[in-house]
């Protein structure tokens, strides 16, 4: 009986066909793994601005605590200001917000405002007074799960006639290049639809679709928090470390404003995220950015600079790096991981520099669990160093504020603040920020109010429990240290 036999020249040239079309497939994702990483910038993103004699700079916080009977208390300052600027403007809203939901966990901690409700309610009821207002919010699309459901805020918003544009996140660097290589090659171009998914959602309630979870891989955002609004015959910034999201609405957080020129640069700033996410500039915030601030400069009792992704490192790096011998420099910050500047902090103190850092013990994210990773591996390595350090005593909450303030002792005192947090997917141009650089006097108001933010925390100071020893959340694991170190250099991370 006969029996038919492979053909051994066609299952070789069929391997070695499949081999051929496995290596060009690699080929094809490595390519582009490299260039999502290393591509070039939007235009107009990461752009200098000048520094601007300012007037009327203030910080404003948030700081939730605990009293002397253990009663959590919460002291919040920065959304009052936001909605009083947004409540008084009537020429321009500029609004860019990071987070913009009403997403909570299951067991997180109780929401203390819905914030995301005043907030759109602000903005409609401004636009119902003042027909004639432009307003515009720019935000992330985690809020729509990356295009898998809607959002009742922006859908109210862009009812109302408030301009929403969701920012184009494809056109950003990728801080993920393993992930996000093979995603604009085989998913992007699927998009997404918001009528729902099969899986739940990884922020709370409802159901997401796949495509949402493989677009969420990429972790990358639009991180930015900040307002310009017409003021008076002027113009006002702010720059913050907070979202209007209610299951942020307990975090300690910052913000600080500022008028005049700085507050057209933040307007300038924001023109490109605009342009690249294929939406058109406001005419009133094209009229604004035209022409110079009417308010006069010497009024000014400090100086402004408006600093944006990278060039936020390169105002950290410059500010750790030029603090001399005697000169102190405080550090509260939600994640803290750039191998740069920890290694620039660690050498300032080893030169006579007086370097305090108060950190978030990343236990606690929307009623997820996390187990410390990078600011308990990084604060072994800043304690070994003679670094003090304190935690935040959190309780669901976390320590978002991201602020640098050092005090020179034959110079300005120089504070930043703003959306960044010290880690390579956010000082490396990765993700969209927004932070300001102060230069004062230390007697000036803001630099005052910034020194009792930090030593309250610092010290407990006026019977409120907000901070404990390093000895409570020392980790010294070197599993876990060499895990955060490997994900602070591939972006497999989510910090």
């Amino acid at each position: 009986m006969n029996q038919s036999l492979p053909n051994p020249t066609r299952f070789h040239r069929l391997r070695r066909w499949s081999r051929r079309a496995l290596l060009a497939a690699f080929i094809a994702y490595l390519g582009m793994a490299i260039y999502q990483a290393f591509k070039p910038l939007p235009e107009g993103i990461g752009q200098p601005m000048p520094l601007r004699t300012s007037n009327d700079v203030a910080l404003f916080t948030d700081i939730t605590y605990l009293d002397a009977a253990g009663t959590r208390h919460s002291d919040q300052q920065v959304f009052d200001e936001i909605l009083r600027l947004i409540g008084q403007a009537e020429r321009l809203v500029v609004l860019d917000m990071f987070l913009f939901n009403d997403f909570t966990g299951a067991d997180a901690a109780p929401s203390l405002r819905p914030l995301s409700a005043e907030l759109t309610h602000a903005l409609v009821d401004r636009k119902r007074a003042v027909p004639g207002l432009q307003a515009l919010v720019i935000t992330d699309p985690i809020n729509t799960l990356y295009g898998g459901m809607p959002s009742k805020h922006l859908d109210a918003l862009r009812a109302a006639g408030v301009e929403v544009v969701v920012t184009d996140l494809g056109k950003l660097r990728a801080p993920n290049p393993a992930w996000s290589g093979f995603w604009h090659l085989c998913c992007r171009w699927a998009g997404n639809r918001d009528s729902g998914g099969w899986l739940p959602s990884p922020f709370g309630e409802g159901k997401a679709s796949l495509r949402s979870y493989l677009s969420l891989l990429n972790l990358n955002a639009n991180h930015r928090k900040t307002l310009v609004v017409d003021e008076g015959d002027g113009w006002t910034g702010l720059v913050a470390t907070a979202n209007p999201h209610d299951g942020s609405s307990a975090h300690g957080n910052a913000a600080l404003r500022f008028r005049g020129d700085a507050a057209l640069d933040l307007l300038r700033s924001e023109r490109p995220v605009v342009a690249m996410s294929g939406n058109a500039w406001l005419t009133a915030a094209v009229q604004a950015t035209a022409k110079q601030s009417n308010m006069a400069a010497s009024k000014g009792e400090a100086q402004v600079q408006v600093v944006t992704e990278g060039r936020i490192r390169d105002a950290l790096l410059a500010t750790v790096e030029n603090a001399k011998t005697g000169d102190r420099l405080d550090i509260a910050v939600f994640y803290f991981s750039h191998r740069a500047l920890v290694k620039a902090v660690i050498a300032a103190q080893q030169r006579g520099v007086q370097a305090r850092v108060l950190l978030d013990p990343n236990e606690d994210a929307f009623g997820r669990k996390k187990n410390g990773i990078p600011n308990r591996q990084v604060a072994l390595e800043l304690h070994r160093a003679g670094v003090p350090l304190r935690w935040c005593d959190t309780h669901g909450e976390q320590c978002h504020t991201k602020m640098m303030l050092k005090q020179s002792t034959d110079g300005p005192t120089e504070l930043i603040i703003g959306s960044a947090n010290y880690t390579r997917r956010n000082l490396d141009d990765y993700n969209l920020e927004s932070s300001a650089r102060v230069l004062a006097d230390a007697n000036a108001g803001v630099m005052q109010q910034a020194s009792r933010y930090f030593e309250q925390s610092w010290g407990n100071t006026d019977g409120r429990l907000i901070s404990v020893p390093y000895a409570n959340y020392a980790d010294d694991s070197r599993l876990r240290y060499w895990r955060y170190r490997f994900t602070e250099a591939t972006g497999l991370s989510s910090f």
